[in-house]
């Protein structure tokens, strides 16, 4: 097994995320506003407490994959590299009367992630006074006496905690946290664990042509209980039905080599059900995987699949369970 993924699995890695989208809504009704177009229940949160949603239109098809984090001054949302300008414009546009104000501070930040089952044991010793957030939450606290954000995030099935200094400040954080025995690790480990967990990236995986549900992350994303919100009721009626045609799934391929995004997976038959849309090799499992949009029906891991020649099938994503069960009105 390749030794920067034996370190996110056994220890601890240091990936380097780029420039992820940070966005800081600031005013008494920010968590409010964003509540109202949301697939999540952002009026619950306290300060220190977040949430993962998606932003969406009035048919129920996604626009947006957020992380929302409550602060005591402001609401952050946290987003795939590149998406800033359009979560601005989108929000911004629908602002009359509400104290709200939508600042893209991507510029500012640089997020770091470490991963592994001793983050937290680590976080714990080289953060001032460090208490451990929950699941999209964050605290703001120092190290090495820099000042950093630091958010905690599913993106992998590890522990993994963003760590966002400033842009002027991620060189010194970098070399602080390698200086202390953290080994960095690489982009191609990183979408590995990605991959394995079933976290979607938005543009690549999931698009405005995905339905919120398609994205196969119900538990974590929306609420049923919320309300109402801009496209809540397409979301609601296709829980009623309680399924969707397709969805993201997770495929584990026969040894070969990794197939490129766009690749159809095909049925026994030979008929098309569902397309590649991100790929690694895993160094769990030594074979390639891959994250698919499927047809429902074969989706059960005893479907026999095909992606070019190679054999594939469906397997379990590993992404860590919420502290809270999905958001239903009682039956």
């Amino acid at each position: 097994m390749p030794i920067q993924h034996t370190y996110a699995t056994t220890n601890i890695a240091l990936f380097d995320l780029g420039e992820r989208a940070q966005i800081e809504l600031r005013g008494n009704d920010c968590q409010s506003f964003l509540h109202n177009f949301c697939t999540n229940d952002i009026k619950k949160l306290s300060p220190g407490e977040g949430c993962e949603a998606f932003l969406t239109n009035i048919k129920g098809r996604i626009l947006g994959h957020i992380i929302a984090s409550a602060t005591d001054e402001s609401l952050w949302l946290d987003s795939e590299p590149g998406t800033s300008n359009f979560i601005v414009s989108h929000l911004d546009k629908y602002i009359i009367t509400e104290d709200v104000s939508i600042t893209d501070r991507s510029a500012d930040f640089a997020p770091l992630l470490l991963v592994g089952p001793q983050a937290e044991a680590w976080l714990t010793t080289n953060i001032h006074d460090f208490t451990s957030p929950n699941l999209c939450g964050q605290i703001t606290s120092s190290l090495d006496g820099v000042e950093v954000i630091v958010r905690r995030v599913g993106f992998t099935s590890q522990p993994s905690f963003e760590i966002i200094p400033s842009s002027e400040d991620v060189k010194h954080v970098w070399q602080s946290i390698t200086d202390a025995g953290v080994q960095p690790a690489s982009q191609d480990t990183f979408e590995a664990l990605r991959i394995e967990a079933g976290y979607p990236r938005y543009g690549v995986d999931i698009t405005d042509a995905n339905l919120a549900q398609e994205a196969n992350r119900t538990e974590q994303a929306i609420s049923f209980t919320k309300g109402c919100y801009l496209g809540q009721e397409p979301i609601a009626r296709l829980d009623a039905l309680g399924h969707v045609n397709k969805g993201l799934r997770c495929l584990q391929l026969a040894d070969g080599p990794v197939p490129a995004p766009g690749t159809p997976v095909l049925s026994a038959a030979g008929d098309e059900v569902g397309q590649i849309t991100s790929t690694a090799l895993s160094p769990s499992s030594g074979h390639p995987i891959a994250l698919c949009l499927l047809k429902s029906s074969s989706v059960s891991q005893k479907t026999e699949l095909l992606v070019g020649k190679l054999q594939a099938v469906v397997v379990a994503s590993t992404f860590p369970s919420m502290s809270r069960s999905v958001n239903r009105p009682p039956s």
